[in-house]
């Protein structure tokens, strides 16, 4: 994958198809740009859309930071990948940790989105995420991708999925176990520390673009109660419920996900 030296590191990005119009996806906090291959033939040989995908400083396969900083770093970063690639709009998509920086973007620069699409999203730390952030850190500090397996992936995935892909669960707790560096838990730690004061709730109504939330209705980690609360701030969003998803949904129930970022996008095409 290329990578583009933006505000002094290197972004590494992916961007697949050739169609017109471009859809951004934003990582998760424990995701890299690999994690969305299953989407790329989906959305830009079927579809007909550009993907662009990138890792944020710090994650994945970008250059490191090894100091904290603050979650909004991440805003200025994208601004100058879209720059550099000479793409004036996007339909900009953010999971979770990318959702923080993709509502971010629509506040500062709001010029370059067609429309903002926020799965499994909030716009405030709630404690119990903080605490849930705590155990993440926790558990990265001990280096073992085992005990990191067990302790995060009970607030990620739903009960119902861990009912239907238990030995699927354990096969990648092994591979976890096998892969993860001491780099990657660094890496991890400062992220998750750099949203721990993340609070732009009284912000949103200021997003005036086209925006869809994408609920998962056993998430516990950005729940439909909070998702609510941007709904009702972002005058004219939508929301879409997946039944039965946790805070992976664009896994869980990955048909749903697509089709529900497809349909919103369709709507509005430039």
């Amino acid at each position: 994958m290329p990578k583009l030296k933006i505000n002094g590191v290197e972004i590494n990005y992916s961007l697949d198809g050739t169609g017109e119009e471009t859809i951004v996806f934003l990582n998760g906090i424990m995701m890299n740009t690999l994690s969305w291959n299953d989407f790329v033939p989906v959305l830009t040989e079927q579809n007909s859309y550009r993907l662009l995908r990138l890792d944020f400083r710090d994650m994945g396969f970008s250059s490191p930071y090894t100091e904290d900083y603050d979650v909004s770093i991440h805003v200025d970063d994208l601004k100058g990948l879209l720059d550099e690639l000479g793409i004036r709009k996007v339909h900009l998509l953010g999971v979770s940790y990318g959702a923080m920086v993709a509502m971010m973007f629509a506040l500062k620069y709001p010029e370059n989105l067609s429309t903002l699409i926020l799965p499994n999203a909030v716009a405030r730390v709630t404690r119990f995420l903080q605490a849930a952030s705590d155990i993440w850190e926790y558990s990265a500090a001990t280096n073992s991708g085992e005990l990191f397996f067990k302790l995060s992936m009970p607030f990620i995935y739903s009960d119902e999925f861990y009912e239907r892909n238990w030995e699927w669960l354990k096969e990648r707790e092994a591979f976890f176990d096998q892969i993860l560096t001491k780099e990657y838990f660094a890496s991890l730690q400062r992220l998750s520390r750099s949203s721990k004061n993340f609070d732009i709730l009284d912000e949103i109504h200021k997003i005036k673009v086209p925006t869809l939330l994408i609920a998962g209705s056993r998430d516990i980690i950005t729940p439909v109660s909070e998702m609510k609360k941007i709904q009702e701030r972002i005058e004219g969003s939508r929301m879409i419920i997946i039944e039965g998803a946790g805070h992976a949904s664009f896994y869980e129930k990955m048909d749903e996900f697509v089709t529900a970022v497809l349909g919103f996008v369709a709507l509005h095409r430039d």
